[in-house]
């Protein structure tokens, strides 16, 4: 999966807010109209994160219900990948967060794969749109 896509958004708030408002996943449902359902599965028992977490979306060209597998890289990084789905093949996706004078600029980046086949440029413009509405809604529910 060489293709992704990725896109940033400055968050008025430091990073500890905007993860805050990442990890919360069962809130998802409130600020991301694509996300219709959140159910944590597993925590790591070291920190009580989410480990796995299970999520129903609806994002037009891709519905599916589906689990992924964070990865917490630090307290300004997370990264994610795909246990299964039922239309997903694969994804693969990482916040990284920088934070400057209180401000925090948000970087998303996101590689999807299908099983039913989808021409590239359809998979990309799928992936834009859910990180475009993914910021959008982050950063109304952090400086909201």
């Amino acid at each position: 999966m060489a293709d992704q896509t990725e896109s940033t958004i400055s968050i008025a708030a430091p990073a500890a807010d905007v993860m805050a408002v990442i990890v919360d996943f069962e809130a998802y449902t409130e600020w991301n109209d694509e996300v219709k359902l959140v159910e944590v599965l597993s925590v790591y028992e070291d920190s009580e994160l989410p480990a796995e977490v299970r999520f129903i979306l609806d994002a037009g060209a891709i519905k599916d219900d589906y689990v992924l597998e964070y990865d917490w890289v630090s307290d300004v990084e997370l990264r994610w990948h795909l246990v299964r789905g039922d239309i997903l093949k694969a994804m693969d996706g990482v916040y990284l967060l920088s934070e400057s004078d209180g401000t925090t600029q948000v970087l998303y980046r996101l590689a999807v794969d299908v099983r039913i086949p989808m021409i590239g440029m359809i998979k990309r413009k799928a992936e834009k749109v859910i990180i475009d509405r993914a910021l959008k809604g982050l950063k109304a529910r952090v400086e909201g």
